[in-house]
């Protein structure tokens, strides 16, 4: 019910391979926050917004909950009766808006005054989701497939992914006013278009991808002019390039994870890739920092690749989910990076809720997580962030 407030089910424990101190934040049901380039945390670092199945005990339905860091306590902000799902809902940075869709409606919540109001209804048969506020908080801009179909109910992790991607042949970014006054697409493709996002600090631009196994596409990364409509490729791929998990940094830049030729990009329940090519290529993986005109401009190379990069607000610190543990990530002026285990997480990998997506607090102190440990009860993690490693 909108409103009930939980207790804190905190607890505080040592990590048994870093001896990092680790707080479990929840430990009931489903619980998950949201897809790390939209960023749980509020602002101020003292607040996360996540989805818990909370009041839908022994179900999938999810709901939009928010937690005070220092006390653990749980309000219920939404309660949907199809819920939301993970990728289709976002929030400003600053926590006052909250944008989500449930079944085929988007809807906005306003967290200081609790609105809720329908903003836009899909009566086409498309699906909704990589939903993204501009900066100047003008705009919600998302992406929308047709649905296809492609995707197995009940199966593991990335069933039906290639599938998904062949059967897809009309993708659009779309937009619409926080007022709900405007409506349009702004660019339409033949390919499954995801990952929208605005760029934090320009409103006019954003980015999305192709999406697919990083293996089978061919050019992964688009930037795109909101008002034009015209795209441009961020790092143009070469054959023996297999590229993902892009997001924005806090200073406008794109950073990417290029795991070279081969990679799938993929990850699930047997804890390895699912569409991985026999010919794997031997360059070194890396990620990279590419400016808005798509020009790549720095190279951080890895020892091996993790399944999602993230990083601080000064770019001096990033955070990886490697299989079974959360790595803290320095990167050097000489494109090199020192790596250390921060916490063992030994997720199940089985469901989208299950990846780790190590999120950092925006001042870099502290760092979310979720874990899924027997592909059912999924829970968050938060631990502090060490200044240097």
């Amino acid at each position: 019910m909108i409103g009930t407030v939980y207790p804190s089910e905190k607890r505080t424990y040592t990590d048994e391979k870093s001896g990092a101190q680790i707080t479990q934040l929840t430990n009931q049901g489903i619980n998950y926050h949201f897809y790390f380039t939209e960023n749980s945390f509020d602002l101020d670092g003292k607040t996360i917004y996540f989805l818990s199945n909370r009041e839908h005990e022994g179900t999938e339905i999810c709901n939009l909950f928010k937690m005070d860091l220092d006390s653990g306590e749980m309000v219920q902000l939404t309660d949907d009766p199809l819920g939301v799902e993970v990728g289709r809902i976002t929030k400003t940075p600053d926590g006052e808006y909250v944008a989500y869709v449930t079944g085929s409606q988007l809807r906005l919540y306003n967290t200081k005054t609790g609105e809720n109001k329908l903003l836009y209804e899909e009566k086409n048969h498309m699906l909704l989701q990589n939903l993204s506020f501009s900066c100047d908080k003008q705009w919600i801009g998302f992406n929308r497939n047709e649905d296809v179909d492609a995707l197995p109910d009940g199966g593991p992790n990335y069933a039906g992914f290639k599938e998904k991607m062949f059967a897809t042949k009309d993708g659009r970014v779309s937009v619409i006013r926080l007022d709900g006054s405007e409506f349009h697409d702004v660019f339409r493709d033949t390919h499954w278009l995801s990952h929208f996002q605005f760029s934090p600090d320009n409103p006019d631009i954003a980015m999305f991808c192709h999406e697919g196994p990083w293996n089978y596409v061919q050019q992964r990364i688009w930037m795109i002019n909101i008002n034009t409509g015209d795209i441009w490729p961020c790092f143009r791929q070469t054959e023996d390039d297999c590229v993902g998990h892009e997001f924005w940094a806090q200073n406008g830049d794109v950073i990417f994870d290029n795991r070279r030729g081969g990679h799938d990009g993929t990850i699930s329940n047997s804890k390895s890739q699912v569409y991985a090519s026999e010919h794997v290529s031997a360059e070194i993986p890396y990620f990279g920092f590419a400016h808005k005109d798509g020009k790549v401009y720095r190279k951080i190379n890895m020892p091996f690749y993790c399944n999602h990069y993230f990083a601080n607000g000064d770019l001096s610190m990033f955070a990886g989910d490697a299989v079974d543990d959360i790595l803290l990530i320095q990167p050097a002026e000489d494109g090199t990076a020192k790596m250390k285990i921060l916490a063992h997480h030994n997720t199940t990998w089985h469901y989208q809720r299950s990846h780790c997506h190590p999120t950092f607090s925006w001042d870099g102190k502290k760092l979310l997580y979720a874990v899924d440990t027997d592909e059912w009860h999924d829970n968050l993690f938060l631990v502090d962030v060490p200044e240097s490693i």
